[in-house]
């Protein structure tokens, strides 16, 4: 089989690849405009979240066998196509959970303790000590929207920081040590939120206006999922009324941001998409990639 390097991997597990009897060629750097007449003369792709893999691209790679999406979504794939045309799709679901997890918890104890501000004036050689002070999330409610992997990384950290977990997800009937309960119930009752569901047509903008609306005053949201479940507009409209007390986002709509009114917000802390970006996780994924293409590759 000869399989495309589209976005990076850990040369670790290409190697590896190689030596299991695969063809690979590394294009690390390839572009939306390259790709059509490259990736033809391939059985398989490994991509991450820059590469995205549309229609077009499929029609135009009779060979294409099996694509593998490193981390754990799969909407920069069109994949329900993709396994219309008898092509293998498949992700890597539990390499990032626990990078994301802490960048999580991170965020919010973050904005509890308001450390991006006081950093900043420290580097503006302030010490404006009085104006600092915070509050703990031990004791706090956290609402999960989304338990499955990473949502129960993120459920295992905070409990052990003391906080109230409780949790939303239609797919899911039961976790262990922690409450199900309705989204209205969860946004009434959450001091934090945090976002962990993949982006469907379901789950795009379901957080909006009227969701803002039916929670805490002061509520802090964290973003490390997919951008397009919160609509941005009425996300700084909720900031900016002080409805919301902070946000922390990884993840946004347009990637760059095409608006960046968001990130200029003082109550609003912005990464670009880094939450699988450790060392630890990229050797997760790489590995994990690895297996799956060698697995197909026996079938």
């Amino acid at each position: 089989m000869k399989i495309l390097i589209c976005d990076k991997t850990e040369k670790e597990y290409i190697e590896q690849m190689r030596a299991a009897g695969l063809t690979v060629d590394v294009r690390d750097d390839i572009t939306p405009e390259e790709l059509p007449t490259v990736l033809p003369a391939y059985d398989g792709m490994v991509v991450r979240s820059r590469t995205k893999v549309r229609q077009a691209l499929i029609d135009v790679c009779p060979n294409l066998k099996v694509i593998v999406r490193g981390g754990a979504g799969l909407d920069t794939i069109d994949h329900e196509y993709a396994k219309s045309k008898g092509i293998a799709v498949m992700n890597t679901p539990l390499a990032n959970s626990k990078s994301v997890a802490e960048l999580a918890i991170g965020y919010m104890l973050m904005m509890a303790r308001s450390l991006y501000k006081a950093s900043a004036t420290m580097k503006a050689d302030k010490w404006d000590k009085k104006s600092f002070d915070g509050d703990e999330i031990g004791g706090k409610t956290l609402g999960l929207i989304g338990i499955g992997n990473i949502g129960k990384e993120v459920a295992r950290r905070a409990i052990a920081m003391d906080m109230t977990v409780v949790a939303y997800d239609p797919y899911v009937k039961e976790v262990e040590g922690i409450k199900l309960v309705s989204l209205d119930e969860l946004l009434a009752q959450s001091d934090y939120i945090s976002l962990h569901l993949p982006k469907t047509k379901e789950s795009t903008g379901m957080i909006g206006a009227e969701q803002f609306g039916k929670m805490k005053k002061g509520v802090r949201i964290v973003n490390c999922a997919r951008g397009g479940i919160v609509d941005e507009n009425a996300l700084y409209d909720a900031l900016t009324n002080g409805q919301v007390g902070a946000a922390a986002l990884d993840v946004f709509a347009e990637e760059p941001p095409v608006d960046w009114k968001l990130m200029k917000l003082d109550n609003v802390i912005a990464s670009p998409h880094i939450g699988a970006a450790t060392k630890e996780a990229q050797a997760r994924v790489g590995a994990e990639v690895a297996d799956k293409l060698i697995a197909f590759s026996k079938k």
